[in-house]
């Protein structure tokens, strides 16, 4: 019997209730049955970090490395699904296999497969490297609704009123009250709209080789945005523990410029999503509110610091 590590189970019934724990009971029948229905063998114990997905290397029977993904069944797991498809290689890991219904997925293994965090490179090459990632991401927004939008996602502005009585709870009202505001006045206003990953930070950009494009993409969540938005997990992650706020500048001008980005549109999404995941925090029972609430100050006090014909 497999036994998951006790924090991914924790975090499973925190975010899916019920229905994590029926997923957690019938975890070892579910991968038994991916094994076999795949012809896969998955190594174990796993090498990789889980936080809300049991994640493990396999190997097929023809001796092809592969990587097996396994959580409960969501909209954020098909639309995962849906967007690797989508990419289809360029830019991101290709599937290799999937079962929708039990929220079971087999993609390829990247080697070596270190992630953009564990590179050598420093924070300027990291940056730009993972601007190429984007410009290969970079696919239209498709018809159909199968993916969220920004806007469904600032939704969770509108439930934090709901959880604590029309108030913010732990978020102060007026920081609250102006990221509904640039929320509204940014998708009023309308941008060119991508097929966005989502979650694009330097754990989900791994190396695949010299043979290869040198980076791919693993995890996308699948929203669809503008190109501005889609960077901001990249500017929230691998900060390092003094300077973070001109950390944070800089990654966002290297980005505007590898990409040709809109300067203040970047910031005030950042601002608008940093806040937006304090609520997800309180939502979900997990993360920092406090450590968010401050990179939330800092896009704002970077937006605010633009002359006010860019702002």
């Amino acid at each position: 019997m497999m036994q998951i590590p006790e924090h991914l189970c924790q975090t499973i019934r925190s975010v899916h209730g019920e229905k994590g724990e029926q997923w957690l009971a019938g975890f070892d029948k579910l991968l038994q049955d991916c094994e076999e229905k795949w012809g896969m063998t998955v190594e174990l114990p796993s090498p990789f970090v889980l936080s809300y997905n049991f994640v493990a290397p396999a190997v097929l029977r023809d001796g092809t490395p592969a990587v097996l993904k396994l959580g409960v069944p969501s909209r954020e797991f098909r639309t995962e699904l849906a967007a690797l498809r989508l990419y289809d290689g360029r830019g991101a890991v290709r599937v290799l296999a999937a079962d929708e219904e039990r929220g079971a997925l087999l993609i390829e293994r990247v080697q070596p497969g270190l992630t953009l965090a564990e590179s050598e490179l420093g924070d300027d090459e990291r940056t730009l490297a993972a601007a190429e990632v984007m410009r290969r991401l970079a696919v239209p927004a498709p018809d159909g609704g199968e993916f969220p939008s920004v806007a469904d996602w600032a939704a969770g502005l509108a439930r934090l009123h709901q959880r604590h009585g029309g108030g913010t709870g732990p978020l102060p009202e007026r920081v609250v009250g102006r990221a509904e505001a640039v929320f509204r006045r940014l998708l009023g206003e309308g941008g060119g709209l991508f097929l966005l990953h989502g979650d694009l930070h330097h754990g989900n950009i791994l190396s695949s080789g010299h043979g290869g494009p040198g980076w791919l993409a693993i995890d996308p969540k699948g929203v669809v945005g503008e190109a501005e938005y889609g960077t901001i997990p990249l500017l929230l992650n691998q900060l390092p523990p003094k300077g973070q706020r001109e950390v944070i500048r800089r990654r966002a001008e290297l980005l505007c410029g590898a990409l040709g980005l809109d300067h203040a549109r970047l910031l005030a999404w950042g601002f608008a999503h940093a806040v937006l995941s304090t609520a997800w925090c309180d939502e979900d029972g997990v993360g920092d509110i406090p450590a968010a609430l401050e990179r939330a100050a800092w896009f704002e006090e970077l937006l605010d610091e633009l002359p006010t014909s860019s702002n």
